[in-house]
This record gives structure tokens, sequence and C-alpha cells, in this order.
């Protein structure tokens, strides 16, 4: 990954973290954390990935997100000084919750 994307990438994840803290009213008793940000090397699109407790209430979190896109992209254009400004995605970053299963199906193998 070229320099420049890496720094776009943590730009983004800085001011998209505020931007959500701030600005976008979530359910009681969550957390979101932006734990990744990918951006295309053209800089067209950019994914934000979220980490969000408890996993439960995700669905509920992205939806919120993803009616709020518009509202969201402005702020953050506003923000970057850079062109082209990329069109940004949220995901559910599922890392956490993959190792804890694989962690589960190792207990459950391990002779007791």
């Amino acid at each position: 990954m070229s320099g420049r994307i890496e720094k776009v990438n943590e730009l983004i994840k800085r001011e998209i973290s505020e931007i959500i803290a701030r600005e976008i009213e979530l359910p009681p008793d969550s957390l979101v954390t932006v734990v990744q940000v990918k951006t295309a090397s053209d800089l067209t699109q950019t994914k934000i990935y979220l980490s969000v407790f408890p996993i439960a209430k995700a669905a509920a979190i992205l939806k919120i997100l993803r009616q709020r896109i518009g509202y969201l992209q402005g702020l953050l254009n506003r923000r970057l000084v850079m062109h082209p400004l990329p069109r940004i995605e949220f995901l559910i970053d599922t890392t956490e919750e993959e190792a804890s299963q694989v962690e589960d199906i190792i207990k459950k193998n391990l002779p007791s």
C-alpha cells in the first residue's frame, strides 16, 4: 500500500471516529469503534470497518449509519482537504467474533 493511501486511511479513521461520536445518536449501552479503513488506490471509495459491542446491536447500528450516510459523507467531505473525495461505506468487522468461534471449537476438541 502506498504511503499516501496509508495517510488517507488514518485521516479518514480519525475524522469519521470523531464524527460518529459527536454527531450520531447510537443505541444506549453500545460502543462503536472504527477499527480499520481501506481506501481504494484511486481514492474513489473507502470501506470503514466497525467493531460494535455488544455484537447483538451491530445490525441496528449499521442501519443507523447507512441511513445517515449522506449526512456523514457531507461532514467528512468538509473536513478532508483532498481530491477526489472517496465515497464511504460502513461494514462490521467480524474478526473478533470469528476468533472467538475458533477458540470455542478448539476448546471443545481438546482432550480433557
